[in-house]
């Protein structure tokens, strides 16, 4: 395929990162005739957004999107997935780089059908990461319901006896324990990296007691209590005494827009602090909840009209002033918090049950720095060259974003990444 103003288009797409905005790149670019290699370090696709009950702007659940995307991307064989991998080293110019990738053993090979045999005898137990650790999973198991490939994985951590009961418990010979961690190379003309965002450490946040006090959890946290695959199926309670909370605070700007953490705003706290008031409120119509803020942004006119609409609701109270401090009351797991009121000067004492932190979006590659010639900001965002071309960050990689945002952005690298290609 030329024109006559093109150099013959050849050359592969790699897109790191297998979260919202990693599909949309992927997809965008193989259905229009590219190959691509799609490299996911966990062993499932999705992202945060797989973690989550509801996204903005229609309040979908993550089987919304994912499953098209999912649809798309088994009828697409330009797609190439890599899970349970990792780029390690990028070289080369643009239309000409060789990408070193590691992938780890599942112990599962193609055959697994997903019947869970695997998992009912296995008697290892890990801390379930997906769930933040508010749970204990086996060491065989399906990442989570929304997962793709559909393929159970086996923890290291699973010992000699268990790897012998659950190799006998699976009939169709899908477990394997001799795989070994692989290391090869991968000729492509461009890379996307959409390798998304953390939540920030709140145990870093001294002064508002995560990890100390029970009752105090953060926002990603209060997204898989409200989620039906969470580790309480759904149902949002304290996790001292599975209490149903009467009074929940939520701490905006938790580590973020602050010198010390996280000097820039993440963009989607507050948002994400509005859509949890919602969550509470269907669950509990007569519960209290507390959002002490330093301003709310709500940016564009569906934002502002959900903010306008939750403003409506009389149990739900904003209070401008940044809680300053926390202690657990003795003998009921709730939280003292103080904070100071803006408006009135006054200093806030207050005792909820429950205190959720709005924690910020820090970029994962402001944790793992790819080997790669690329631009970082102070943050450990990625710095788009566009004139330079070859190498680009989608989505949260970039800046912090929503859902709708990543994808726009998503696409725009896709495009981005063909024009390298073209050149």
């Amino acid at each position: 395929m030329t024109t006559e103003n093109s150099a013959p288009v050849s050359g592969s797409i790699m897109v790191v990162g297998g979260g919202i905005s990693g599909l949309t790149t992927a997809l965008e670019a193989a259905e229009v005739g590219y190959e691509v290699f799609l490299i996911e370090k966990e062993a499932s696709l999705g992202g945060r957004v797989s973690q989550l009950k509801h996204y903005f702007p229609k309040l979908c659940p993550p089987t919304c999107g994912l499953e098209i995307n999912y649809r798309r991307l088994k009828d697409n064989n330009s797609i190439k997935v890599y899970t349970l991998s990792e780029v390690q080293n990028v070289d080369g110019t643009p239309g000409d780089y060789t990408v070193t990738v590691k992938t780890s053993p599942r112990y599962v090979n193609s055959n697994c059908t997903c019947c869970g045999e695997c998992e009912k005898v296995c008697e290892t137990e890990i801390s379930n990461e997906f769930n933040f650790g508010m749970d204990r999973r086996k060491a065989a198991y399906l990442p989570h319901n929304m997962a793709y490939p559909q393929r159970y994985v086996m923890d290291p951590a699973m010992g000699t006896e268990d790897r012998e009961k659950v190799k006998e418990a699976c009939k169709y010979n899908a477990v394997d324990f001799s795989m070994q961690e692989s290391t090869f190379d991968l000729k492509v003309g461009a890379v996307v990296f959409a390798t998304g965002w953390q939540p920030y450490d709140a145990t870093r946040i001294d002064n508002l007691g995560f990890g100390r006090y029970q009752n105090i959890i953060t926002n990603m946290m209060l997204e898989r209590l409200a989620s039906s695959n969470g580790p309480t199926e759904g149902k949002i309670i304290r996790p001292s005494d599975d209490k149903a909370p009467e009074t929940i605070a939520f701490a905006q700007c938790a580590g973020s827009r602050d010198e010390n953490h996280l000097p820039y705003c993440s963009y989607i706290c507050c948002m994400a602090s509005l859509k949890h008031a919602t969550y509470i409120r269907e669950q509990y119509p007569d519960a209290k909840i507390y959002i002490y803020y330093i301003d709310l942004r709500t940016p564009g006119r569906k934002y502002e009209n959900f903010y306008a609409k939750l403003k409506e609701d009389e149990n739900v109270f904003f209070v401008k002033g940044k809680v300053a401090e926390v202690s657990e009351e003795s003998g009921t797991g709730n939280i003292n918090l103080v904070a100071e009121d803006t408006i009135s000067g006054d200093k806030i004492r207050q005792t909820v049950d429950m205190l959720v932190l709005a924690t910020g979006m820090q970029p994962t590659c402001a944790i793992d720095k790819p080997t790669a010639d690329l631009t970082f900001d102070e943050e450990g965002f990625i710095i788009n060259d566009f004139s330079k071309g070859g190498l680009f960050a989608a989505g949260c990689a970039n800046k912090p974003a929503d859902v709708v945002t990543s994808n726009q952005n998503a696409t725009g690298m896709a495009l981005k990444a063909i024009q390298t290609l073209r050149r």
